[in-house]
């Protein structure tokens, strides 16, 4: 038997139980198709090997520089780090969609990169790729197409004005799709009420986009952040849900006036809440009141019977005040350690905020706004 496992010496015409002895042995053909493929994989498996390697040793292959050029580029609504990365390799802005993956999976700057047209150039550094796509400088508009970009802490009221203002979609249809819950895809724990689901960013209006569909990618928006950033496990640690996280984060965008004191914000209404203490915080009371311009609020307004109003009623109000961002949201996540239960802003202008842990040090800082406001009256 060969080692085919076919038996090749069926004819013998040497006489019964001779071998041809006198004729060169031949390699079977099964076994010569081995070999090669053997070697066919030896050789390929060594050039993968030494491509993994020199990866491994040398980074992704990636173009050095600015560029030149330029081509335009779209990003897709909801795209991640290899689906960007793959159609700049495909565009030739970057060498290799790994080079700007890799990156993309370290640099934070990823996450202010929004869906739209861009003009770049091309060939550039993953470096300098980055940088093309998180300057707004370098959007554009599609023919027939507008753009509307929603602010951080943005309310329905402002949002549907900015909608009507920036495109052929009218306030009165605005207001229409933010009522059908479901048809704007509404999680139900919003119980119908929109505030706080409008995600805030940049986002592409053709002539053919309805209210509906605009407001739904928004809402979309916001549950990708969500599920990004893991807010229904991450909620129920701090012994909350996510419907409350993001009302944290909403009050976060009015309370804090830098992003390094949105989580020291957060600390202070968790140590408010489990002290039993009112938040008594302005900006749910203006939000109750419909007040805009300024961030005090009157005797009035604070002795309303809403339940936006933390002055009388303890805990969180019942649902977000405006559109959280993805930081105010992980603020709320993650907020910083301290004992503080007070905090105030002593100056309007550069937002220096002071923290305190008793009601006499938070007196003290008052009085330093009280002294900043008499000398600059327009900032407050």
């Amino acid at each position: 038997m060969s080692d085919s496992g076919l038996d090749l010496m069926t004819g013998d015409s040497s006489g019964p139980g001779r071998r041809r002895a006198d004729a060169p042995g031949h390699t079977p053909w099964g076994r010569r198709i081995v070999v090669l493929l053997v070697l066919v994989a030896v050789v390929f498996g060594g050039y993968l090997a030494w491509g993994k390697a020199s990866t491994f040793l040398n980074g992704p292959a990636d173009y050095t520089g600015a560029g030149s050029g330029s081509v335009v580029v779209g990003i897709p609504t909801g795209s991640g780090g290899s689906q960007i990365a793959d159609i700049l390799a495909d565009k030739d802005v970057v060498k290799s969609a790994e080079a700007f993956y890799q990156l993309s999976l370290k640099d934070t700057r990823f996450q202010s990169i929004q869906a739209g047209f861009y003009k770049v150039p091309k060939k550039m550094s993953a470096e300098n790729a980055m940088k093309a796509l998180i300057d707004k400088g370098n959007i554009v508009t599609a023919p027939g197409e507008s753009r509307v970009t929603i602010p951080e802490g943005a309310r329905l009221k402002s949002i549907t004005k900015i909608i009507a203002a920036k495109t052929q979609i009218s306030a009165a249809e605005v207001t229409k799709a933010l009522k059908d819950g479901d048809a704007i895809g509404l999680p139900a724990v919003a119980k119908g009420n929109p505030e706080g689901y409008l995600y805030p960013a940049t986002y592409a209006v053709g002539s053919k986009t309805t209210a509906v569909k605009l407001i739904k990618e928004m809402v979309a928006k916001t549950l990708a952040v969500a599920k990004d950033l893991d807010i229904g496990t991450r909620a129920r640690d701090l012994g909350l849900n996510g419907e409350e996280v993001l009302t944290v984060a909403s009050i976060l965008e009015f309370e804090a006036k830098k992003d390094e004191d949105y989580a020291k914000v957060a600390r202070v209404l968790y140590n408010r809440i489990e002290a039993g203490m009112p938040l008594q915080l302005d900006s749910t009371v203006s939000f109750a009141s419909g007040r805009e311009g300024d961030v005090f609020t009157t005797p009035d307004e604070r002795d309303s019977d809403s339940p936006y109003n933390t002055y009388k009623v303890n805990g969180l109000p019942p649902g977000p005040i405006g559109s959280p961002g993805e930081k105010t949201i992980e603020a709320a996540l993650n907020p910083a350690d301290g004992s503080w239960l007070y905090f105030v802003a002593v100056n309007l202008e550069t937002g220096e905020t002071v923290f305190s842990d008793t009601l006499a040090e938070h007196n003290q800082a008052v009085k330093t706004l009280e002294a900043y406001c008499q000398e600059d009256e327009d900032n407050c």
